[in-house]
């Protein structure tokens, strides 16, 4: 089965994260593009030869698709979403899939109508970093976990539409997908409370370029996920556990292994003998888009359940929610 697929919006990620790995595999077919803007149609005309649209319901009215992959600005892609599964088409969703959690539950149950599939776009899941991590808690070499942080951190100014919140811009939509879905995902939890913090340091425009999450787990874990502004050798992520401590410095993981001396009756403290071991991680820390693709190719195909399920993403969502309430309110949120 060649999948005949569409790309709503094909600028710096539709061009690249998602034009590349359609290219490149056998399992699907660009036949259309559509772009408010001529020259990124005439780039993808050059490359594809594919019909290219400016409106994407002429597009959706007048092309036997598969799937359309929405990868426009974020205000866009839930209605836009919608469109696609009115029309009878399965529909790959970019990050941030929703704004907000009405907007996920409307694509749901346009979904459900449909009977199509809704596939959210969240490839952090796919992360080679996560990916080791969730072995190395499995085998119990740092013990109980009780805190996980997870942060990125960087210098930089943008001028795009993405600092604009009319057009869901702001770091929490755009970074939170992968900083506070990854050690969600990490530990398998569910997120009983959330405490935000949102600020505006030095972008241009009217939305947060710096956010942090405090989120606490139904076991009680801590969950602490931040993008902010700094400089230097700063982990993206420190888990902790009651027998150690694991930090990864982008490739390169440091595991510290405690083991504890018998008690000395006569001292105030068991010493503690530490073993620190490396090892460098290999692959894309935000997923491997080529396999992600054929995972994608999979799941149309019938041959295996999309990993990302649409309730999964909602959930998230709900979170990122949470954090901006409790910014904007100062107070702790419960989820019930």
């Amino acid at each position: 089965m060649i999948i005949k697929t569409a790309i709503l919006g094909y600028g710096r990620s539709g061009s690249t994260l998602h034009a590349d790995p359609i290219e490149k595999s056998a399992d699907f077919q660009l036949v259309a593009v559509c772009d408010i803007d001529e020259q990124a149609r005439q780039k993808a005309f050059q490359r594809f030869g594919c019909k290219l649209y400016e409106n994407h319901l002429d597009m959706l009215a007048g092309e036997d698709l598969d799937l359309v992959v929405v990868v426009t600005r974020s205000d866009q892609h839930a209605a836009m979403a919608c469109d696609c599964l009115k029309a009878g088409k399965n529909v790959l969703v970019t990050k941030p899939w929703a704004a907000d959690y009405a907007q996920a539950g409307a694509m749901m149950k346009q979904a459900r109508s449909s009977g199509k599939m809704l596939l959210p776009w969240l490839p952090a899941r796919w992360g080679c970093d996560l990916l080791r991590l969730k072995a190395l808690l499995a085998s119990g070499i740092i013990g109980r976990v009780f805190q996980v942080r997870r942060s990125e951190y960087a210098f930089g100014l943008r001028n795009d539409w993405q600092i604009w919140k009319k057009y869901a811009g702001g770091y929490l939509l755009n970074w939170g997908p992968h900083l506070v879905d990854q050690p969600i995902q990490l530990l398998e939890a569910s997120i009983k409370t959330v405490y935000g913090e949102m600020r505006q340091i030095n972008n241009p425009g009217d939305v947060e370029d710096v956010f942090y999450a405090v989120m606490k787990t139904t076991d009680d874990i801590l969950i602490v996920s931040e993008y902010n502004i700094a400089a230097g050798a700063t982990p993206n992520w420190m888990i902790q556990g009651d027998r150690g401590t694991i930090y990864v410095h982008q490739d390169q993981i440091t595991i510290h292994q405690a083991a504890f001396a018998p008690p000395d009756r006569d001292g105030y403290r068991s010493p503690v003998q530490m073993e620190t071991t490396c090892e460098t991680v290999s692959g894309n820390r935000y997923g491997d888009q080529f396999a992600i693709y054929q995972h994608i190719a999979r799941a149309l195909q019938g041959l295996e359940p999309y990993q990302v399920t649409p309730a999964s993403a909602a959930g998230l969502t709900r979170i990122l929610d949470a954090v901006r309430t409790s910014s904007e309110q100062g107070k702790v949120i419960h989820l019930s």
